[in-house]
């Protein structure tokens, strides 16, 4: 099987990889890659066999597995993201409880104030950009006020986070994540010292486990690094990605319109067609690994590609067209890999569903001739392999 260099893919690869997915899958769901900074990886783009390497306890999440430290967990701390069991399920188990979907609901009353009051800055008409507007200072706003974040800083996580999960040089992505760290320490310190509030930083400083385990000071500083990052950024490409595809299918955004039972399914659609995470954190083969008769050798970086998983026709008819009825036609439920699959389950995922279910009617209903700005030009894709969305997203309303 040739190796495949992703260097020799053009431009278009970032605003379209779709069809590259396709042709990859036509021979074979698992393949040999060089990335365009020369590192070599192995990618998994079929569906049946993402899925199982997704929740494949012989792909470890420790760079140790490779026999390396991780620079970016020396800076930040363990976290789920690169820990194994037991250590992963012990941080998880101290934290997955403020994430239930009953204490999600609760949130619910909040996050429509907050959709009102920035749908009531954008004006009854105008034009603009509606990242800007909506998709960002919505989930910002929301678990900065979940952890105990102040407002005034939303713009400087802004420019931490852009950098962090879509980087202009790995330099730049380092900078980053260390002025975002030194923040947390900070803020983490001064609620330490401030005694107990409300918030979620404060709830997981107190937090105990039933044996009286808690969370390390190195250990908070890493929760809140991950969930500032994955509980705003993935969410602001969900929303703003909805609201692209909505408006690239005039007859699935009239259906919406006409019924908003529809509402649930165009969110999960969404996360299937055009889902915000591209690709998965890097695991590490353990051992030699085989899915679909492709020996993948121990000691290797494997990624799985969520989009093309999720285009799979194997598992999905037609998975090309943007149906908002797929899941009730199908009769299977959801299905897509979006938010991962087993132990490394994205566990804010009632969270990211609320707020685009909040978002998107509210959107539709208060400014009903929506539309694309047709002079805007070329969108400006988000680099790299992680995160799938635009910069900037042009409307008029």
């Amino acid at each position: 099987m040739a190796v495949i260099e992703l260097a020799h893919y053009g431009p278009d690869f970032n605003a379209d990889p779709y069809p590259y997915y396709a042709k990859l899958r036509e021979t074979g769901p698992v393949h040999e890659v060089i990335a365009r900074d020369g590192d070599p990886f192995w990618l998994v783009v079929g569906y049946e066999e993402g899925r199982e390497a997704l929740a494949d306890p012989r792909l470890s999440k420790a760079l140790a597995t490779m026999g390396y430290e991780s620079s970016d967990e020396a800076i930040m701390g363990p976290h789920v993201l690169t820990l194994d069991p037991p250590d992963h399920t012990r941080l998880r188990k101290l934290v997955a409880p403020e994430f239930t979907a009953r204490r999600v609901e609760r949130m619910l009353p909040r996050i429509q104030r907050v959709t009102d009051e920035l749908l009531d800055a954008m004006g009854p008409s105008g034009s603009g950009d509606l990242v800007d507007a909506l998709a960002f200072p919505l989930p910002i706003t929301v678990i900065c006020e979940l952890l105990g974040v102040p407002l005034a800083d939303r713009d400087t996580f802004r420019v931490w986070t852009n950098e962090i999960v879509a980087p202009t040089t790995p330099e730049g992505q380092r900078v980053m994540t260390v002025e975002l760290c030194a923040y947390l320490d900070a803020l983490i310190e001064d609620k330490r010292k401030a005694g107990p509030t409300d918030d979620l930083l404060s709830s997981l400083l107190r937090a105990r486990a039933e044996d009286g385990d808690r969370l390390s000071a190195a250990e908070l500083r890493a929760w809140a690094y991950v969930l500032l990052i994955a509980g705003h950024e993935t969410t602001v490409n969900l929303i703003a990605n909805a609201v692209r595809c909505l408006l690239a299918h005039p007859g699935q955004l009239a259906a919406l319109r006409a019924d908003f039972g529809l509402l649930d399914g165009a969110i999960e659609e969404t996360l299937r067609f055009e889902g915000p995470v591209e690709t998965s954190t890097v695991r590490f083969t353990r051992e030699p690994v085989s899915y679909a008769g492709t020996e993948i050798p121990a000691h290797r970086t494997v990624l799985i590609s969520l989009a093309s998983a999720d285009r799979d026709p194997a598992r999905f008819p037609d998975p090309d067209t943007f149906d908002i009825r797929r899941s009730a036609t199908e009769g299977r439920g959801p299905g897509h890999l979006a938010f991962g699959h087993g132990i490394h389950f994205c566990v804010g995922a009632p969270l990211a569903r609320l707020e685009a279910r909040i978002v998107l009617r509210t959107l539709l209903e208060r400014c009903p001739d929506l539309a694309l700005d047709p002079a805007a030009g070329a969108y400006d894709w988000l680099p790299g392999l992680l995160i799938r969305g635009v910069r900037a997203l042009p409307v008029r309303w």
